[in-house]
């Protein structure tokens, strides 16, 4: 009896020590807008995220401007990007864009939105204050820890059970679970040592919602108009702001995004402000890959390596880019060989190809396979 009040003491005790670090940590926070509270902050963040009113008949300004990374495109500006936009403006400036937004689709997800002036002044606080906060972390899943720990704990049983205790009779229950699950384990730590370093399927969110399927697939924009250096350089480089502005000198609303995203391009260019896109493609240091070699020698076509860049609205690695993936290409890929002149000092090759004792050349065959290639 003793025990259990100790017990039950304890456990309020820290349950109000939590509590009250809880209720410090709320009335401690920052408020990023004058003359607002975190109260004020909060009903801005319910309304935002449709908790509020309770009898709404418009979607929820989170179902439209997401907070959090999707896997597909989301045309509409994010929360954190109208945060940004609008955290130096006034309240008529902010009231003005949600009322009355810019672009065919965004007209059509405003026409029943209706909200009070009050209460949209406390989205703006919410907005404003998110500008200054950022968007909190998505939490780590553990499902693969706790798969591994649960596997660990039958294998702890059964080594238990077939040692010490041997209660059950058919002793090969218990071997059967010892085997199955050592082998799980075994197969999750091989899969995950295969996957260091590699990010097939890596897609980061960019800082503009720049679509391959719109400008390569819709409009037929040749990849090499973009990236120019990719038949002289290592690297395929990465359009110059003021390139983009040769088109969006005069297109300024997309079909799809409005005004917003071509905007962030626009402004860059007028502020000589670079937009700092982020790499997908990531090799390891100690590999050496050119591009000029690749496409500018051997004639690759981009979507060789990069797959149906035109089909993707959101830009992701397609393949691996593992040692493997390489020198398999490199195994059963023919070499654009007789009409190149990069590979004329090939005297040998040559010859046997008039001779007719080979039809083709491939890759491995003029040694793309010798490790000194990329690991010099």
């Amino acid at each position: 009896m003793k025990k259990t009040q100790i017990f039950i003491s304890l456990f309020a005790f820290v349950t109000c020590i939590l509590l009250s670090t809880n209720l410090y940590a709320d009335s401690s926070e920052s408020v990023v807008t004058d003359g607002h509270s975190h109260e004020d902050v909060k009903r801005g963040e319910r309304f935002f995220k449709g908790l509020l009113p309770f009898d709404r008949e418009y979607s929820s300004c989170v179902s439209c401007h997401n907070l959090n990374r999707v896997d597909t495109l989301n045309w509409n500006p994010s929360a954190m990007d109208i945060a940004v936009k609008f955290v130096d403006k006034d309240f008529e400036s902010f009231q003005a864009s949600v009322m009355n937004p810019v672009g065919v689709k965004m007209e059509a997800s405003h026409v029943n939105f209706d909200i009070s002036e009050e209460d949209l002044q406390t989205v703006k606080i919410y907005l404003d204050n998110l500008a200054h906060t950022g968007v909190p972390p998505a939490k780590p899943t553990h499902y693969n820890l706790i798969l591994f720990l649960f596997l660990g704990l039958l294998i702890t049983w059964a080594v238990v059970e077939l040692i010490f205790i041997r209660k059950i009779k058919l002793k090969f229950i218990p071997l059967i679970i010892l085997l199955g699950a050592f082998g799980w384990q075994v197969k999750m730590i091989v899969t995950d040592a295969i996957k260091l370093g590699r990010q097939e399927n890596y897609a980061p969110d960019q800082p503009i919602k720049f679509s391959h399927k719109v400008h390569v697939g819709e409009n037929g924009i040749d990849c090499m108009y973009c990236h120019t250096t990719v038949e002289q350089s290592k690297s395929a480089g990465i359009p110059a702001t003021n390139l983009c502005m040769n088109c969006h000198i005069l297109i300024r609303e997309g079909t799809n995004s409005g005004k917003f995203e071509i905007a962030k391009v626009v402004d860059a260019a007028e502020n000589g402000h670079s937009i700092e896109w982020k790499r997908i493609h990531n090799l390891p240091d100690h590999v050496y890959f050119s591009h000029a070699v690749h496409v500018g020698s051997g004639k690759l076509d981009c979507m060789q390596c990069h797959g149906p860049v035109e089909e993707m609205d959101i830009m992701e690695q397609h393949s691996d880019l593992s040692m493997g993936w390489c020198v398999n290409c490199h195994r059963d890929t023919e070499v654009d060989f007789g009409n190149n002149g990069y590979y004329e000092h090939y005297v040998k090759l040559h010859e046997e190809m008039k001779s007719g004792a080979i039809d083709s050349v491939k890759a491995v065959d003029i040694g793309a396979n010798d490790c000194m290639r990329c690991h010099y």
